[in-house]
């Protein structure tokens, strides 16, 4: 009977250790956001922890993109039409810019740290 309930405890000590960790792990992630608007990105520079999905919408009422500079392109967005978004998580750290293919002169970078 010691047994059984030792081993019952156990189960359930490693189940809730478990749940944290779950817990954890979903706390873990997070989000940022950048509203396109008025021919630019209103948030010209961000910075983000690795790990973060950038979100960017498009609150303009002309079409825009979301293009990395890097060679080969790490994302590139379909057009966005207005109140479209396009998401991209940030897995490394560094200094990625990006800008709008139908409007280059529209840049922007997240900073991962």
């Amino acid at each position: 009977m010691i047994m059984f309930w030792l081993g019952r405890r156990f189960a359930l000590a490693v189940a809730a250790v478990l749940l944290l960790v779950g817990a954890g792990l979903a706390a873990a992630a997070e989000h940022a956001a950048v509203t396109i608007g008025d021919f630019a990105f209103k948030q010209g520079t961000i910075t983000v922890k690795r790990g973060t999905t950038v979100t960017w919408t498009n609150k303009d009422d002309e079409p825009h993109t979301v293009v990395s500079e890097a060679d080969p392109k790490l994302w590139k967005s379909p057009p966005l039409d207005t109140d479209d978004s396009f998401s991209f998580t940030f897995n490394e750290a560094g200094t990625f810019k990006y800008f709008c293919s139908v409007h280059p002169r529209m840049r922007g970078t997240v900073v991962v740290e």
